[in-house]
C-alpha cells in the first residue's frame, strides 16, 4: 500500500471495499477525492488527464471516518491529562475524523468566547474536527441555564453537563423548554446524584464481597424516566450521552415506539466489560456510570443490534497516575477510548451480535445527523473524511502505543479484531499505521 505524499490536490483509492451506511452501499470499487471532497466514488473511477495520487487499498474497507459523541479533553485547564491535539492524535488513530468534546473542563465551556476558544484552539493544534458541546447550566453547577442560543451561534452543537446530572427538574424542564426554541439537542447524563453519591460500583454481591461503595444500578433509570416524562412535556430533542442498563434501554425503548424526539449512545467499554471485569480493584477500569451486570451489558449488545442504541462512544476520559494509581474506592472515574472504539464496536461484529453496516452507522451517519455535522457519508460533494479499515487484523491493546496522553485503558493486554491502518481528514492523511 503506497503512502499519499500530499502534493497533489487530487487523490484516488482503488480496489477497496467500500461501505456507506448511508445509502447502504457496500461494493468492491473506488473513490476519488478533490479539493478535500469526494468527487466520484463507485465500482469504476474514471479519471481525466490530471492523474491523481493513488492509494491501492487492497481490498480493505473504505468508509467514512468516525463521530465520536463523547470525548473528554484537559484543555483549558488540564492539559497534563490530554490537549485537543493529543486526543486528535489519539483519535486519528484510531479511525475518528471528528471528535466531540465535553465542555467539563476548567474554565467550563459555558460561554461563547469560550466555544470560539475550543474551536481556534482546535483549528490551530488538532488533526481532526473538533465540535464542541457546550454547558447546560452554568458552571456545571445545575441551578442555572446557560445562553443556549447564543452559544449555539458561536458554534456548539450540543448542551450538556458531561458526566453530571441536572438534579433539579425544575431546572432541566426550564432549559429543555428554552432549547427547543432553538431546535437545540440537549445530551443529558443519566445518574440519579444523590442515589450514587460516594459510590464506586454496582450494588451486587460482588461489590460486598470487595467491601466497595455502590450504588444501585436504577439510579440510571430513575434520571432516564424523569427526562424522558420531561421531553414529553417540553418537546426538546433530548439524547442520553451513554446508558448502561436493561431498565434504561426497555424506557427508552417505549419512548421511541410514543415518537418522542430521544436518542441514546453507549460507551465501547459498557459493550464489552461487566462488573467482575473489574477483578482485584482495577482502577482502570473504574468508569462513570460503573461497569454492570453481564445482563446489562447483554442487553447494551441488544440494543446496538436492534437500534435502540443510536450511537456507539468512547466516553474517552483521560486521567493521570496519580488519581487513578489509588485505592478503588478513591481512584478517579474514566477511562480513554478514542483508539480502541473501533475495535470494540467491530467485536460485535466477529461475534456474530451485530450487522456491521448497523455497527459502522452507529458510529458514522447516526452521530453526524443527530448533531448536524457534514461527514459520516461516502458521497459525491462529502467531505473526504475517511477511515480505511482492516477489519480482520488481529492485535493486542498496549498502553505504551497509545497515542493519547493518559494510559488509563481499560483493555490493556486485550485480543482485539479489526483497526484503521489510514485516516483522511479533507483528503488528507492524517494517520498511517505504515509510519
Amino acid at each position: 500500500m503506497t503512502i499519499p505524499n500530499g502534493k497533489s490536490g487530487r487523490l484516488a483509492f482503488r480496489n477497496a471495499r467500500l461501505i456507506d451506511p448511508a445509502s447502504g452501499l457496500d461494493i468492491k470499487g473506488g473513490l476519488l477525492v478533490e479539493n478535500g471532497r469526494i468527487a466520484d466514488i463507485g465500482p469504476r473511477l474514471f479519471n481525466d488527464a490530471a492523474d491523481p495520487e493513488i492509494i491501492d487499498c487492497g481490498g480493505l474497507t473504505l468508509a467514512p471516518g468516525l463521530i465520536d459523541c463523547r470525548v473528554f479533553t484537559g484543555e483549558p485547564g488540564s492539559e497534563h491529562r490530554e490537549t485537543l491535539a493529543s486526543a486528535s492524535d489519539a483519535a486519528a488513530a484510531g479511525g475518528v475524523t471528528t471528535i466531540v468534546t465535553m465542555p467539563n473542563t476548567n474554565p467550563v465551556i459555558d460561554e461563547p468566547s469560550l466555544v470560539d476558544f475550543i474551536r481556534r484552539r482546535a483549528q490551530a493544534t488538532a488533526k481532526v474536527n473538533v465540535a464542541p458541546m457546550a454547558a447546560l447550566t452554568q458552571r456545571l453547577a445545575g441551578e442555572t441555564m446557560t445562553e443556549i442560543g447564543l452559544l449555539q451561534e458561536a458554534g456548539a452543537v450540543a448542551f450538556t453537563d458531561g458526566d453530571r446530572t441536572v438534579a433539579n427538574a425544575r431546572v432541566m424542564r426550564r432549559a429543555l423548554s428554552y432549547a427547543a426554541t432553538f431546535d437545540a439537542l440537549v445530551a443529558g447524563h443519566a445518574e440519579d446524584p444523590e442515589l450514587v453519591q460516594g459510590a464506586a460500583t454496582t450494588e451486587s454481591e460482588f461489590a460486598t464481597r470487595l467491601g466497595l461503595p455502590a450504588a444501585p444500578a436504577l439510579a440510571e433509570a430513575i434520571i432516564v424516566e424523569r427526562d424522558i416524562r420531561l421531553v414529553e412535556l417540553t418537546g426538546a430533542r433530548y439524547h442520553f450521552g451513554q446508558i448502561s442498563t436493561r431498565a434504561a434501554l426497555d424506557a427508552i425503548a417505549a419512548a421511541k415506539a410514543k415518537g418522542l424526539p430521544i436518542t441514546c449512545g453507549v460507551s465501547g467499554h459498557h459493550l464489552l466489560l461487566n462488573e467482575l471485569d473489574v477483578g482485584a480493584y482495577y482502577t482502570f477500569r473504574k468508569v462513570k456510570p460503573p461497569l454492570r451486570a453481564e445482563t446489562d451489558r447483554a442487553a447494551m449488545v441488544e440494543g446496538v443490534a436492534n437500534g435502540t442504541i443510536d450511537v456507539i462512544v468512547s466516553s474517552h476520559e483521560p486521567q493521570g497516575a496519580d488519581t487513578k494509581r489509588q485505592t478503588f474506592a478513591s481512584a478517579a472515574f474514566g477511562a480513554v477510548g478514542l483508539e480502541t472504539l473501533l475495535p470494540a464496536a467491530l467485536n460485535l461484529h466477529h461475534n456474530g451480535d451485530a450487522d456491521l453496516m448497523r455497527i459502522l452507522a452507529s458510529l458514522t451517519i447516526t452521530p453526524a445527523k443527530l448533531l448536524g455535522l457534514p461527514g459520516g457519508r461516502l458521497a459525491k460533494g462529502a467531505p473526504a473524511d475517511l477511515a480505511l479499515i482492516d477489519i480482520d487484523e488481529p492485535f493486542v491493546v498496549d498502553e505504551r502505543a497509545l497515542h493519547s496522553r493518559a494510559r488509563n485503558t481499560a483493555f490493556e493486554g486485550r485480543k482485539f479484531q479489526g483497526r484503521a491502518q489510514m485516516t483522511f481528514v479533507g483528503g488528507e492523511c492524517v494517520f498511517s499505521r505504515a509510519d
